[in-house]
C-alpha cells in the first residue's frame, strides 16, 4: 500500500503578489512578491515537489509515472486532471478568460482550464468579476475592450471568506485586490488576458493581451451561477462536510472539524488534503501526520480509512 506524504509546492512572483501566503499561510520562500503557490502539480510550468518519505525531493510527476495505481480507478487517461494553488491578490488580478478543453487542445496543445475559487480572506469591499452584467455582442465586447471602458459591463461581486465562485471555461473572470484565495482547476496554464488596467512588466512593456483568442472563447452573458457551495452543510459526528464544487475534472468537499472526522481514500481516487485553517492530525494505521495551516496532503488512492482530527478546515479534493 502506497503512504501518504506532504507536498512542496511551485512559487510564482508575478507583479501583482504580496506575502500573507508567506504571513499567514506558513510559506517559507525567498520569492517576492509571492503571488501563487502550486500545491499539488505536475504541470510544466511549476511541479510539486514530495516533502518526505521514501520518495523525498523527487517531483510529483516522477512519482505518479512510477505509481499511476496512486490516482485511482476514476482517473482519467492523462494523469491527474487537477492542479491545486493558493493565491495571493494583493493588487486586482488582470480581467482573463481561459479556453474550453476542445480549443485549448486544438489551440495551445494541452487541456482547457475550468477552475473554482474557495475565498479564503477578503478585505472589506474586496470584489470578484465574474461574467458580465448582462448580454453582449462580440462587436461591443471587442469595442470596449479597445476603448477602456470594458469593466462597466462587467459583474462584479462582493465577497467574503467562504464564498465559492465555480468558473466554467470560457467565463469572464478577475481576482480584486485584498483576497486570498484557494484555487482549484483542470492541470492548466491557459490564460487570456483581456484588460490588464494599462499594467507594466518588469521591462516596462504594456503586458500581453490575447484579444483574438478571448473573443474566441467567451461566453458572452451574465454569470450561469452563484457564490455559494453546491450542496449545504451537513453535521456528521464530530465534522460537518459541504460539497463546495463538482464537475468532470474534480469534486471538492469541505471539511470542518471540531473533534475527528473519519475519511476514506479508496480504490477510485486521490485525496488531496489542503488545510486552510487551524492543525489538522491525520491518522492511518497507527501512523500520524500534522498538517498545518497552508500545507498539502497527497493521500494516493487505495491507502484506505483515515482519520483527521484538531480544530481545523481542510479542502479535500478527488475525482
Amino acid at each position: 500500500m502506497l503512504k501518504p506524504f506532504r507536498l512542496m509546492p511551485a512559487f510564482k512572483d508575478y507583479l501583482w503578489g504580496g506575502e500573507r501566503l508567506k504571513t499567514e499561510f506558513g510559506k517559507q520562500t525567498d520569492t517576492s512578491p509571492l503571488a501563487e503557490s502550486w500545491e499539488l502539480s505536475i504541470h510544466k510550468d511549476g511541479p510539486s515537489v514530495i516533502a518526505e518519505g521514501e520518495w523525498r525531493g523527487k517531483t510529483l510527476p516522477e512519482f505518479l509515472s512510477a505509481h499511476p495505481e496512486a490516482l485511482g480507478t476514476d482517473c482519467p487517461a492523462g494523469g491527474l486532471p487537477v492542479l491545486i494553488k493558493l493565491i495571493d491578490a494583493k493588487q486586482q488580478l488582470s480581467v482573463q478568460v481561459h479556453p474550453t478543453e476542445e480549443y485549448a487542445q486544438r489551440v495551445e496543445h494541452e487541456h482547457g482550464k475550468t477552475e473554482m475559487w474557495y475565498v479564503l480572506t477578503a478585505e472589506p469591499g474586496a470584489e470578484l468579476l465574474y461574467g458580465f452584467k448582462k448580454e453582449i455582442s462580440k462587436v461591443d465586447f471587442r469595442a470596449h475592450i479597445q476603448d477602456g471602458t470594458l469593466l462597466e459591463d462587467i459583474n462584479a461581486v462582493k465577497v467574503q471568506p467562504g464564498d465559492v465562485l465555480f468558473i466554467d471555461a470560457g467565463t469572464l473572470h478577475g481576482i480584486g485586490a485584498g483576497i486570498v484565495i484557494a484555487e482549484i482547476q483542470q492541470n492548466s496554464n491557459s490564460t487570456y488576458r483581456i484588460f490588464d488596467y494599462q499594467r507594466r512588466d518588469k521591462d516596462g512593456n504594456l503586458r500581453e493581451l490575447h484579444i483574438d483568442k478571448a473573443l474566441d472563447v467567451t461566453e458572452r452573458c451574465a454569470p450561469k451561477r452563484n457564490t455559494k457551495p453546491f450542496g449545504p452543510e451537513i453535521q456528521r459526528d464530530g465534522y460537518t462536510e459541504t460539497l463546495l464544487g463538482l464537475c468532470d475534472y474534480f469534486s471538492v468537499t469541505r471539511i470542518r472539524v471540531s473533534s475527528s472526522a473519519q475519511l476514506c481514500a479508496d480504490a477510485r481516487s486521490y485525496h488531496a488534503l489542503l488545510c486552510t485553517n487551524g492543525t489538522a492530525q491525520v491518522e492511518l494505521d497507527g501512523q500520524n501526520a500534522s498538517l498545518n495551516k497552508g500545507e498539502t496532503m497527497f493521500m494516493p488512492a487505495g491507502c484506505g480509512a483515515y482519520a483527521l482530527s484538531g480544530h481545523c478546515e481542510l479542502l479535500v479534493t478527488t475525482l
